[in-house]
């Protein structure tokens, strides 16, 4: 049966095939009015994988009934339900009674299970198509988008050994030395009263190279086999899915199904279970369902961002050196929303987004190249096959225990009590007053440097000349790929700056644990593995050519270089540049690396509000035009005019000349996407902080 991921899956694709991006989706109609709050809040969340700046389901009935179920007042429903009665905004709209832009129909019959990847979540794949199309792309040339393999490499096995050490440094982690595990004083509580088995869980699950194990239990070895399409992890994550009980509870009921059959999870697949709220485990547990996760390895590992957002933490070290130097095509499936290139984990390049029981049932298989509707998914202890009908939960199975996850009374108490749960955060030591005390010592938080030379004085537009091209990317080019959230590198610029302050490798942790320090991301931005850079091509990371002499150096160096010689910077693209999270890093790197202007097909939405915000103009190519069309190389230089010909406007027209390394020229019309009259002031201030800045000063 199709679940609300399935359906979300399904408008993800629609909506990035109509064009939604800097719109407003409204759901109407009897459909919308059929579903759930919880549905519609699954696929609302999933706005930025569709690109529009927002989903919107009408307030209604089935609002207030999740409202009710949820712990709120009835004197609150009450009030919700008169205010927006008072607009005239109460109900979701049926046909023909709103005019909208553009009509899109989407008949709910015709939902059926999907999977989304291996690089991006628009791209659908009907699940019983999953195992064709990464054979598919599996040999497909990468210049098409796939893995360039030969198909015979398929039946390649590599043998491994996991549990022993492998020699390789693996990247990211901090400290998480067995002293620093927690200690139990009864059962699995700590003497400050958290979950030992939990801590222990979160600390094996973030990025830190090594497994941290109960004193007295050392690691066993286990001789296992790794081979393309293999599921290396499977992570029941993501605020999206794990917020909606019913596909949470068909995991389960899958869970116990399996466990009944005594099914297990190959080795090499790493589990992990990361829900939204603790609600979730309350009802898993009332529910009797959540020690069947935790029997087949989805145990919970912590409430956030995890896998999604790339705290996916190290694969198992003897894996993770057969991957890499065999060049293995693994997989992840996980139930978040994002799932591009190099965000989950470096080194697993097929990354796929499916509903939670779809992991469960991905886990238990253990490779993507498998027909899951004809092919059994595993064994249980007798040796028959297990099929996947076999073990889904059917519709009235959920409804069976959906009600345990709706007592509005633990909504109460689990949110009412929020910050006592937290002892440990409300342990850590702070600085007081007005002002924060900078260590400089620090290599986690440092001083911004973006209000250096602050004066009142304000700037203006102007033309700039003689411009390099930084970098020159394709299409779909996400903020994941300009500023990482992942592990980081040793080889990296980020990875040797931090080892020349005496960090070592395991220590690193990941780019999103360091943020607050600008040092680290700058030289981490274009520094994701799986960016291409059309001037080193067919290199993949984040490489560039330093002109006029042409020497291939790491994007970072080169834009110093750069600087240091006063050469302003531009970097090319085509179309979607910007898509996926609304990463601040993308636009603030990009401005602390030099780059004046971006220039590209078409943009996302948040990422261009954001270049702009930060003092960086994004302009656009005019239609039938682009790098390809201009036969863009990085050996050109570039002018940038008609910004300084008196009043600028909004979305107006600039010019780009090219002068190409033979000595032609070339012109081509560009459109400046600077959108609004008060993203003019942002711009002219450089960028959003110094406006706010002088706005408060001035006050």
């Amino acid at each position: 049966g199709a679940t609300a991921t399935d359906l979300v899956l399904r408008i993800t694709e629609m909506l990035r095939k109509a064009g939604v991006v800097g719109k407003f989706v409204e759901f109407y109609g009897k459909g919308a009015t059929a579903l759930n709050a919880t549905d519609r809040a699954t696929i609302a969340n999933m706005a930025p994988e569709y690109g529009a700046t927002m989903g919107f389901f009408g307030t209604d009935e089935k609002t207030l009934e999740y409202f009710r179920a949820t712990g709120r007042s009835d004197e609150l429903v009450e009030t919700i339900k008169n205010y927006y009665q008072a607009q005239e905004m109460f109900g979701i709209p049926e046909e023909g009674q709103v005019d909208y832009s553009l009509s899109l129909d989407l008949d709910l019959h015709t939902i059926n299970p999907s999977v989304a990847g291996p690089k991006r979540p628009q791209d659908r794949i009907a699940l019983s198509r999953l195992d064709d199309r990464f054979i598919e792309l599996f040999s497909k040339p990468i210049v098409e988008g796939g893995y360039g393999k030969d198909v015979s490499d398929l039946e390649r096995r590599f043998a491994v050994t996991m549990g022993v050490s492998s020699g390789i440094v693996a990247e990211g982690g901090g400290e998480q030395g067995q002293r620093s595990a927690p200690e139990s004083i009864h059962d699995t509580v700590s003497p400050i009263n958290t979950n030992v088995s939990t801590e222990i869980e979160m600390m094996n699950n973030r990025p830190t190279p090594n497994r941290v194990q109960r004193d007295g239990e050392p690691v066993k070895a286990v001789a296992t086999d790794i081979g393309n399409g293999d599921v290396l992890i499977a992570a029941i994550t993501s605020c999206t899915n794990t917020s909606n009980p019913s596909v949470m509870l068909a995991a389960g009921l899958m869970a116990k199904k399996a466990v009944e059959r005594g099914m297990k999870v190959p080795p090499y697949v790493k589990t992990s279970f990361a829900p939204g709220s603790r609600v979730v485990t309350e009802y898993l547990e009332r529910a009797g369902l959540q020690k069947y996760l935790d029997e087949i390895g989805f145990n919970l590992v912590g409430y956030g961002c995890t896998t999604c957002i790339g705290n996916s933490g190290p694969l198992d070290g003897a894996i993770e050196e057969e991957v890499v130097e065999n060049d293995i095509i693994a997989a992840s499936v996980l139930s978040g929303n994002r799932n591009f290139e190099a965000r989950v984990h470096q080194n697993i390049k097929a990354n796929f987004l499916m509903s939670p029981p779809l992991v469960v049932a991905y886990a238990l298989a253990g490779t993507v190249v498998k027909d899951v509707y004809l092919h059994p998914i595993g064994h249980d202890q007798n040796g028959k096959p297990v099929f996947l009908k076999e073990i889904w939960a059917s519709l009235d199975e959920v409804k069976e225990v959906l009600q345990l996850a709706f007592d509005p009374e633990t909504y109460r108490r689990l949110y009412s009590e929020f910050a006592g749960m937290n002892p440990l955060w409300n342990d850590i030591e702070s600085s007081v007053g007005q002002l924060y005390e900078w260590d400089n010592n620090s290599t986690y938080i440092q001083e911004p440097p973006y209000f250096e030379g602050f004066s009142m004085e304000t700037g203006s537009f102007c033309n700039f000349y003689g411009a390099r091209a930084l970098a020159i990317f394709g299409d779909s080019v996400t903020t994941d790929h300009i500023s990482p959230a992942g592990a980081i590198k040793a080889t990296s610029p980020a990875g040797l700056y931090l080892q020349s302050l005496g960090v070592d490798p395991k220590d690193f942790n990941s780019y999103g644990s360091r943020r607050g320090n600008d040092r680290v991301m700058l030289r981490g931005t274009f520094a994701n593995v799986r960016i291409k850079n059309m001037m080193v091509a067919p290199l993949e990371g984040g490489f560039t050519k330093y002109q006029p002499n042409g020497e291939e150096m790491s994007i970072y160096d080169a834009a110093m270089a750069y600087k240091a010689e006063g050469t302003p910077l531009v970097i090319f693209a085509g179309k979607e540049y910007g898509t996926g999270s609304s990463r601040d890093w993308a636009a603030k790197g990009t401005r602390l690396m030099g780059v004046k202007a971006v220039v590209a097909e078409s943009y996302e939405r948040i990422h261009r509000s954001n270049l702009v915000g930060m003092g960086v103009l994004p302009l656009q190519f005019v239609e039938n035009s682009g790098v390809a069309a201009l036969k863009l190389d990085g050996t050109e230089t570039f002018d940038i005019t008609g910004l300084d010909s008196g009043e600028i406007h909004p979305r107006q027209t600039v010019r780009l000349v090219i002068h190409k390394a033979d000595g032609s020229t070339a012109e081509a019309d560009l459109v400046l996407r600077v959108d609004t009259t008060i993203e003019l002031e942002y711009y002219k201030n450089g960028g959003i902080l110094p406006f706010v800045l002088r706005q408060l000063i001035s006050a």
